[in-house]
């Protein structure tokens, strides 16, 4: 039996995860990204300990589905889009990574984004103050002895293939958004970098790969690390946004990928790139396609962080007394309230936004009535309006709405809360069976690449749907009315924001 292992690198959690060629999962071991945020809106991590991290949750898997390493055909890297990995010009690690929701460079980012006509034509792209070009500007003025270091420029996953092989390559998907494509050209172009004021940087960007091209095998050293074995096969890997895509079957433009991670994605593959008036990014689709993507960080990391903060006593006592998880708990809270059960309106904007660049979170309709039961109920339909305000972006960039939704992520593990989403979208939902779908997305990469099959033969295979949610028209028509009313939100906050933000520049106490 040949397996493939995906390392899938997310904002929120990484997995090694096992696969048997039908798409089976056969085991996974996790461990939380460990986020280092020292300042306000900078989101870090230490990257030595995240390569630890990840050569111990591989050696567990190989361990717990008993296994011979031997049997493993292929690895695939799989990572968060955007952020920024560095290493310096002897190939070393010199400072931490930057992560996908990292704050500080969103007025570098609104500056640039102000005359992206200049660059439109080229690279499609929106600017957003996680883009690669725009962190490493960001470094250019306020941190020179890290920027004058840099030897080369990776997304997440292409630094995981670095330390697997030695060899350093930028996969296709995950640099066309970030960036760093000429889509007229199909590479890299010193145009782009210059827009950026970066133009040195050019040298430190590495030969561009393919998601299925075998870029390279496991070292001696990762295999004594890891328990691999040596000369195990490298593919280039994926952008989370395609592994999710791939992973939960979409191929065609019919059907949207819904992601509820820590960020909040939709997305659905086309023939033709989306209009700069459209407000959508498009990168390239692992067949080359374009992907259409309508994104922000204001998804299901939102729910974690409030949980945090509203019932760490619960989850303690929990955990103490060895009882069900808090999700499960909250799960029959949801299955047993609906649409009409408050009228609170929730902000998913706490690492993030997509209304303004100065948005923040809030509650909004707080009374002395108020329970910590309103509260988490508006965060799960709050997050669910902000996939919607997407969606629809992507419905208006399309001409006409999907026939289904395939939505993968966190979120999907509670089955009230896709049905809330259904409600909220109005529209029809699938989940598949696998539940690491992203990881799913590697093996089919894998499976196609080794059999030379196509993408579409190794879906077939391997993705199975599990579940059909159809929304429900009086739902559906109580939540207008909130989603309405978050948008007049929305709008009123916006000079609000700019006055807190003004607010928040003022010199502080020490």
């Amino acid at each position: 039996m040949r397996y493939f292992l995906s390392i899938d690198y997310g904002g929120t959690s990484t997995k090694a995860i096992l696969f048997d060629e039908k798409g089976k999962e056969i085991h996974v071991s996790s461990f939380p990204t460990l986020r280092i945020e020292n300042k306000p809106g900078f989101r870090e991590i230490d990257l030595e300990v995240m390569w630890q991290a990840i050569c111990d949750s591989i050696k567990e898997v190989i361990k717990k589905a008993a296994i011979k390493s031997s049997d493993i055909a292929a690895i695939v890297p799989i990572g968060h889009g955007k952020g920024l990995y560095l290493l310096n010009k002897d190939k070393e690690v010199f400072c931490h990574g930057i992560l996908s929701t990292d704050e500080r460079a969103k007025e570098l980012a609104a500056s640039f984004e102000a005359t992206i006509n200049e660059l439109w034509e080229i690279t499609k792209q929106h600017v957003v103050a996680v883009q690669s070009p725009v962190l490493l500007r960001w470094l250019k003025e306020y941190e020179p002895a890290i920027y004058n270091q840099i030897g080369w420029v990776m997304s997440a996953k292409d630094f995981i293939r670095f330390k697997l092989t030695g060899n350093l390559n930028q996969e296709y998907g995950d640099a066309s958004g970030n960036h760093w494509i000429n889509f007229q050209t199909g590479t890299y172009d010193p145009a782009i970098l210059s827009f950026f004021g970066i133009d040195e940087i050019f040298q430190a960007l590495p030969e561009l790969v393919d998601c299925k091209d075998l870029v390279g095998i496991v070292t001696k050293e990762v295999a004594s690390l890891t328990g691999l074995i040596e000369g195990t096969p490298v593919l280039g890997g994926l952008f989370d946004i395609d592994a999710c895509a791939i992973g939960s079957g979409v191929l065609e433009e019919d059907t949207f990928s819904l992601i509820s991670g820590t960020w909040n994605i939709n997305a659905f593959p086309s023939k033709q790139a989306a209009s700069q008036s459209s407000g959508q990014m498009n990168s390239y689709f692992p067949n080359r396609d374009f992907l259409i993507e309508a994104s922000s960080p204001t998804s299901a990391g939102n729910l974690d962080i409030i949980l945090k903060m509203l019932m760490s006593e619960e989850m303690k006592n929990i955990k103490e007394h060895g009882g069900e998880s808090i999700y499960e708990t909250l799960e029959i809270f949801l299955e047993n309230t609906d649409a009409t059960y408050n009228d609170l309106i929730f902000l998913p904007f706490l690492y993030g936004s997509n209304a303004s660049t100065d948005a923040k979170s809030c509650f909004f309709g707080l009374s002395t009535r108020t329970t910590k039961s309103h509260l988490l109920r508006s965060v799960y339909e709050g997050i669910a309006f902000a996939h919607k305000q997407h969606i629809e972006q992507l419905i208006l960039a399309k001409g006409s709405a999907p026939r289904v939704i395939r939505m993968t992520g966190g979120a999907t593990r509670s089955k009230a809360w896709v049905q809330m989403f259904a409600d909220i979208l109005n529209l029809p939902i699938e989940t598949v069976a696998a539940s690491e779908v992203g990881g799913l997305g590697g093996a089919l990469i894998a499976k196609s690449t080794l059999d030379g099959i196509s993408l579409e033969k190794a879906m077939a295979e391997m993705v199975v749907v599990k579940d059909s949610y159809q929304p429900n028209s009086e739902q559906s028509q109580y939540y207008q009315q909130k989603y309405d009313i978050y948008q007049q939100l929305l709008r009123a906050m916006a000079p609000v924001w700019q006055s807190l933000a003004a607010l928040s520049k003022l010199p502080q106490k020490e």
